[in-house]
């Protein structure tokens, strides 16, 4: 197996941002004497958003839309419509500041002193510099499926992100939390890797914990991707 570079989905493999918008919703609704399940209503947030963009194919919208379209949708879905449009985009914005897991940055400036690393997401590539900018990450490329036109998993996604890193795809370690992503990078050539992120989705746990198919690698954090790259 040659591996020349790895492409990362970044919107939970590499970001936490369940933590980050729990605590942006838990400090507007207490501005409000308001206590709900955070968890539960970031993650219908979440799952309203996901369900917007995947797939999406020339659409005349980006992630950033569909995340303040789905934010109003959430927040009447649990009596929230009072919120003004001030503290909205407080959390909205959320997005921007970002924590990314504990265990990335370190690791990916290490694998980066062998291999390119490349930002591969449905996050606006905008957002992408930010959060990049702010955990100190730093990337040899930004491929937004908002570039390319057509988003994850759509199979003309991965192969436009090959061409334009100049490579062909089984030269290529797709690395992702998520099976969905994994598997379409499979079937378009890609090697993968499977990062588990239990803590994705806050207390519930992810929808997909667990690898569904037969990846490359299959590892409990990005020091252990870290580790078994560099015994290649």
């Amino acid at each position: 197996m040659e591996i020349k570079a790895l492409a990362f989905d970044t919107g939970g493999t590499v970001l936490d941002w369940h933590s980050g918008l729990v605590r942006a919703l838990a400090k507007v609704g207490a501005a409000h004497d308001v206590s709900l399940d955070w968890h539960e209503v970031v993650n219908e947030w979440r799952r309203r958003a996901m369900r917007d963009i995947v797939g999406q194919i020339y659409p005349a919208f980006n992630m950033d839309d569909v995340h303040r379209q789905t934010l109003s949708e959430t927040l009447n879905h649990f009596g929230l419509a009072r919120l003004s449009l001030a503290e909205r985009r407080e959390i909205w914005e959320a997005w921007r500041h970002l924590d990314a897991w504990p265990d990335f940055p370190g690791a990916l400036a290490e694998i980066r002193k062998t291999i390119p690393v490349v930002s591969f997401t449905m996050l606006p590539t905008a957002l992408v510099v930010d959060v990049s900018r702010r955990n100190s990450i730093s990337w040899d490329a930004i491929i937004s499926c908002e570039m390319i036109g057509v988003y994850k998993p759509h199979s003309s996604a991965y192969a436009t992100a090959a061409k334009w890193m100049g490579l062909e795809p089984s030269s290529i370690l797709m690395v992702a939390c998520h099976n969905f992503d994994l598997n379409a990078a499979k079937k378009a050539g890609f090697h993968t890797a499977f990062i588990r992120r239990p803590q994705e989705w806050g207390p519930p746990g992810p929808p997909d914990p667990n690898p569904n198919m037969e990846y490359d690698f299959v590892e409990d954090g990005f020091r252990e991707l870290q580790a078994r790259l560099a015994q290649r």
